[in-house]
């Protein structure tokens, strides 16, 4: 089974290959497609549209199955503060997965400047001094002190978004 990752991001294709780990038939590829959603996604539903539109373009540039990892920040209900959120949606084409992940509050200042229109991966390189967080342990990994970090979530999302694919229960 072929399986293309709507991502060059290789925290992405080592979140899949995670998920997918032990199933020997599977192979994963990098697919570069775009998102169609904002460069920071800003609420579930925007969050998710990206993730299947990453995993729909994914499908058409000719796998078995198309992968979309998708992180975003979102408010949560009556619940104070403003929260990473990751998605993931799997898709064959007449099927669609979906799976949601980690949700982790944002610090307070870091919240207010994404609030303010700034995307957080560029914020949390700023405020550690470093470069190119989400292609590391992203803020994820930083803000549990590598308790879970960005590849560990994703993998978490994209295993319930594979449900539908590696059971008959659905």
């Amino acid at each position: 089974m072929r399986v293309g990752v709507g991502s060059t991001n290789p925290v992405k294709v080592a979140a899949t290959e995670a998920a997918l780990e032990g199933r020997t038939d599977a192979t994963v590829d990098s697919v570069d497609v775009a998102s169609g959603v904002p460069e920071q996604p800003f609420g579930d539903a925007e969050t998710v549209e990206g993730a299947e539109n990453r995993a729909r373009r994914a499908l058409d540039a000719g796998y078995d199955l198309g992968v979309g990892l998708e992180g975003g920040v979102a408010e949560v209900g009556d619940v104070d503060g403003l929260y990473l959120v990751m998605w993931a949606a799997v898709t064959d084409g007449e099927t669609i997965g979906r799976g949601s992940g980690l949700r982790l509050r944002l610090p307070d200042g870091v919240a207010r400047r994404v609030r303010g229109g700034e995307e957080l991966g560029p914020v949390m390189d700023d405020v550690l001094g470093e470069s190119n967080v989400a292609k590391k342990m992203g803020a994820a990994g930083v803000l549990t002190d590598g308790i879970v970090d960005r590849e560990t979530a994703l993998a978490g999302a994209l295993a319930g978004a594979l449900g539908p694919f590696v059971t008959d229960r659905y």
